[in-house]
């Protein structure tokens, strides 16, 4: 099913890129990708963007700062409108983006699918699901408002999404990788990187959570009335500080009676099946784990799962301003590699393939 590659941490900053270095970023976006799926396929270029170390030079290379959170969005950015019209060159389509954009993600992968000949709604609940883990199993204190979707016509699929956390102006990014993992909610991910690991984070997708997962699902296929008796005497309880738990609001029973009664009619089979019920949200998860932990003896994990280069210069003139006549270089000299080597010309792509193994050296 899925499999979340890593994320990264970032400070928040405002702003856009100027239209100028926008423009420019889509063109060499879709040049690059181009050449790289030419010399890897658009399986390998997924598996690049899944990679947070990857993104972040990638970012870099279209002049963009590294470390502001809006490389996320821009980069996607870039692709998404590099790409439009060109996904039979390069084999990958794009779906999604940033705030309102993001909720068009649906329709879009179902447009894509009926194109490709693919299963839409898998798609759909694949991308559902990504971004459900991210923000209601992993409970980071990140908001995630930025989705974007990348699509081959085999179905492999690549997810990279951003959530904000305005108290401590950052963003996190989580990227997912739809191969070799068939699970979404036990360890999806292969490597987390950030800087921030001192708050205590609940983290439902850890192993050691396994036993929390089903204690969760039990009590949601539960009657309402044996739950509700059950958070009547939580709430009289002194909570200890470690659950980072409202309890007026999170374990509240008027406020937990509807989605109770929601998951007792679906019946939830797994953790899974409850996550991806419609209506059970971050407060909701919370409040089941709380349960699973001091009625059921199920403790969930509170481990945090978190764990360059410029080419161009960068966006804020840091470390050194865009030089937009090399820019404009690199742009065509990529262009002009790809249209030598879907003419049998690979000389270009065999330069760059020599550079990488001497810089390898």
């Amino acid at each position: 099913m899925a499999r979340r590659t890593g994320s990264a941490t970032l400070p928040l900053h405002s702003g856009r890129a100027p239209r100028w270095l926008f423009e420019r970023m889509t063109r060499l976006a879709r040049a690059f990708t181009e050449a790289l799926v030419i010399e890897y396929g658009a399986v390998e270029f997924l598996r690049r963007l899944s990679d947070p170390y990857w993104f972040q030079a990638f970012g870099c290379v279209l002049g963009f700062d590294w470390h502001s959170s809006g490389v996320t969005t821009t980069v996607c950015g870039a692709l998404k409108a590099g790409l439009a019209g060109a996904e039979a060159d390069t084999s990958v389509y794009v779906a999604g983006g940033k705030g309102k954009a993001s909720r068009k993600t649906p329709d879009e992968l179902r447009s894509h699918a009926g194109l490709l000949g693919l299963d839409g709604e898998a798609l759909v609940y694949a991308s559902r699901m990504s971004a459900k883990v991210d923000s209601a199993a992993v409970q980071d204190g990140f908001q995630v408002y930025h989705h974007s979707f990348f699509l081959t016509p085999s179905g492999e699929w690549a997810v990279v999404q951003q959530g904000m956390r305005e108290r401590s102006r950052s963003a996190r990014r989580y990227h997912w990788l739809g191969e070799r993992v068939d699970d979404f909610v036990c360890e999806p991910h292969s490597a987390v990187c950030s800087d921030l690991r001192d708050q205590l984070v609940l983290n439902l997708v850890a192993r050691e959570s396994e036993g929390a997962r089903s204690a969760a699902a039990e009590i949601a296929r539960a009657d309402p009335a044996r739950v509700e008796n059950e958070v009547r005497k939580i709430v009289a309880l002194e909570m200890p500080e470690r659950h980072h738990v409202d309890i007026r609001r999170d374990v509240n029973p008027r406020n937990l009676s509807k989605v109770l009664l929601s998951t007792y009619e679906a019946q939830p089979r797994d953790f899974e099946a409850l996550l991806a019920l419609r209506g059970v949200g971050a407060r909701s998860i919370r409040a089941l784990s709380l349960i699973a932990e001091l009625a059921y003896g199920a403790p969930a994990s509170y481990r945090d799962p978190a764990r360059f280069s410029f080419a161009h210069g960068g966006k804020d003139g840091h470390p050194y301003p865009v030089d937009r006549e090399s820019y404009d270089r690199s742009v065509e000299w990529l262009r002009g590699a790809v249209r030598r080597a879907r003419v049998g010309r690979t000389d270009r792509l065999r330069a760059l393939r020599q550079l990488a193994a001497w810089e390898a050296r």
